[in-house]
């Protein structure tokens, strides 16, 4: 058996409480596999600086490490609201102005968002994460929104705004987005990820905007909006479209309803596993570690059912940016990965459909491949791979020994970082590169526990060729 390792990956995004490189290093020690820089937050310059820190400390424990540019999108939020504070009372009748500069105390309020193009009477508009909930009465002007309050509460300043109802037109990437989008092009970024997401078209045309900057990013579809779970096919269409899905429960919380996010969950879990894309599951996964060095039972099998369930990475938000306890947290969640993994089988996926854009298909050799190597009990599966996509397909079968990848190509090893049950590495391309990198981790990786491991090794007669995986072969290592 090979050691220990853990299947499902931890993906952190790096704040204030971890802003230096010795507390980069620290979170890649401690089980980080991706590093997620949220784009509402900080300058290029300070994004700069993160890059080259996690750069340097996934050279110096020699493992690969994706980095993912998490896009702001038409996150819609109130403006400055006078002392940071408003009272609300069921019945007011508050206007939200885009052209408001500020605000004098009154039911007039600036918003950052030109409401008045999008919204129509009678749709439902929540405000601070839902503790107040109104109702669009009408549009006063070609800038300006009347809205009736239907509870007691309060509000302040640059707290979001949710539409549940609204089409946003596709409308997601507004001029901030294309700024970070065109800076992101000249950077190290391997996944760029993509605010309140309703349809496929939405992802098709951030693409679009991505290869005309030049950027070799995949995309993630942040799934949140309620036009984008309406629908079985409609989800399906957003994960074959996508490189990538991020449940982001948070928002998708007040926009489609607390009940329907772990439905939605699960099914978008399982569509991601079916079509072989990266599936992360994020949002206060371990949010009272912020302020508590242990987690909450909730919050324990929060994580364990998004192991169980079989999701690619787990996301860590405010523990790791703002907590008190940033390396604890990780540390806290790789125990359960680990514990969960090694006790309670992942739930069974019934099929499995990779292609590349060009049609060729991958889901039956992965199948076979993994297969063989249960049936063996092999200590691990070696995948060589141009493209990351036969190492995708592996993977999307969920076989409970590790992939070790193989590629020549770093932003590839990068993205596979995040992937279930995957190490990659960048290794010079040889015709032998698959055996000769589970020699290395034999003889000097200490991955393994036996003198002789076996593995299967998957690679391809035309060598270096997109589409050549054609062989599957069992190799003991001597």
């Amino acid at each position: 058996m090979s050691k220990k390792f853990k299947r499902t990956k931890i993906l952190a995004t790096i704040g204030p409480s971890v802003f230096s490189s010795e507390m980069i290093e620290k979170l890649l020690k401690a089980g980080v596999n991706g590093c997620r820089m949220n784009f509402s937050h900080g300058s290029h310059e300070e994004k700069d600086e993160q890059i080259g820190w996690i750069r340097s400390a996934s050279k110096k424990i020699g493992r690969s490490v994706a980095i993912v540019q998490d896009l702001q999108g038409p996150k819609i939020r109130l403006g400055e609201i006078k002392d940071d504070h408003l009272d609300v009372k069921q019945g007011d009748e508050l206007v939200l102005d885009f052209t408001l500069k500020q605000h004098d105390g009154g039911k007039t309020l600036p918003v950052q968002y030109n409401l008045a193009e999008k919204v129509k009477p009678g749709e439902p508009l929540f405000i601070f994460d839902g503790k107040v909930r109104t109702e669009v009465i009408g549009v006063t002007s070609a800038t300006a929104i009347k809205v009736k309050v239907m509870n007691d509460g309060f509000l302040m300043s640059k707290k979001g705004i949710n539409l549940p109802d609204t089409d946003m037109g596709g409308d997601i990437l507004t001029p901030k987005d294309l700024t970070d989008i065109e800076f992101g092009a000249t950077r190290d970024f391997d996944y760029v990820a993509i605010s309140f997401i309703q349809s496929a078209d939405d992802v098709e045309r951030v693409r679009q905007a991505l290869l005309s900057y030049g950027s070799e990013a995949q995309i993630i579809a942040k799934i949140e909006t309620k036009k984008a779970v309406e629908t079985y096919e409609t989800m399906e269409e957003i994960v074959k479209a996508a490189d990538g899905i991020m449940v982001a429960r948070g928002d998708m919380a007040y926009e489609v309803g607390l009940e329907v996010v772990p439905v939605v969950q699960r099914k978008l879990v399982s569509l991601c596993r079916k079509h072989g894309k990266l599936c992360i599951i994020a949002t206060q996964m371990m949010a009272s570690m912020v302020d508590s060095p242990v987690p909450t039972r909730s919050e324990v099998n929060d994580v364990a059912t998004a192991v169980i369930q079989g999701a690619d990475a787990v996301m860590l938000s405010d523990e790791s940016t703002v907590g008190k306890y940033p390396i604890e947290t990780v540390m806290a969640m790789r125990k359960v990965i680990l514990y969960t993994q090694e006790n309670c089988e992942v739930d069974a996926c019934l099929e499995v459909e990779v292609e590349n854009k060009s049609g060729i298909k991958y889901d039956a050799l992965s199948e076979a491949a993994v297969d063989i190597a249960e049936r063996i009990k092999a200590d691990a599966i070696v995948c060589e791979t141009k493209t990351g996509l036969t190492a995708w397909a592996i993977s999307a079968n969920r076989p409970n020994i590790p992939i070790y990848s193989v590629t020549s190509n770093a932003r590839v090893a990068q993205q596979l970082a995040l992937t279930y049950a995957n190490s990659s590495y960048v290794r010079p391309y040889s015709d032998t590169y698959g055996y000769d990198l589970a020699k290395e981790l034999k003889n000097n990786g200490n991955k393994f526990d036996v003198l002789e491991p076996t593995v299967v090794i998957v690679s391809g007669r035309h060598k270096n060729v997109v589409g050549g995986t054609d062989t599957i072969q069992v190799r003991k290592i001597k």
